[in-house]
């Protein structure tokens, strides 16, 4: 079965509420065997402003076990690293993709 590597990096907020609710959606209903989710871009700006809706799907995603992340060089080149690392695990995605990717992960980019 396949593993999933869900990049939620667009700006527009319908999109990445969706990456979020799809890779839940994956995990619950075994669509595939893992996903993995990362933030990496302008979408980490709504999650480090507190968005309720987004916070809650990130949340759900938790709860099934797994740890999203946010890119931290993002955060950091755009002010807001304090208030993303509140809310949501941050570190340094670059090489996380390439890792992922290297050990089977489908990437899934929204």
């Amino acid at each position: 079965m396949s593993k999933v590597l869900v990049i939620v990096s667009t700006s527009e907020y319908s999109k990445a509420l969706l990456g979020v609710l799809w890779a839940t959606a994956a995990l619950k209903e075994k669509w595939v065997s893992d996903v993995e989710l990362v933030f990496f871009g302008p979408i980490e700006e709504k999650i480090a402003e507190g968005d309720e809706k987004l916070l809650e799907a990130i949340d759900d995603f938790k709860k099934l076990g797994k740890k999203p992340i946010a890119c931290e060089r993002v955060a950091r080149a755009n002010n807001y690293l304090d208030k993303l690392a509140d809310k949501i695990d941050v570190g340094p995605v670059g090489e996380l993709i390439g890792e992922y990717i290297g050990k089977g992960y489908v990437p899934l980019v929204f």
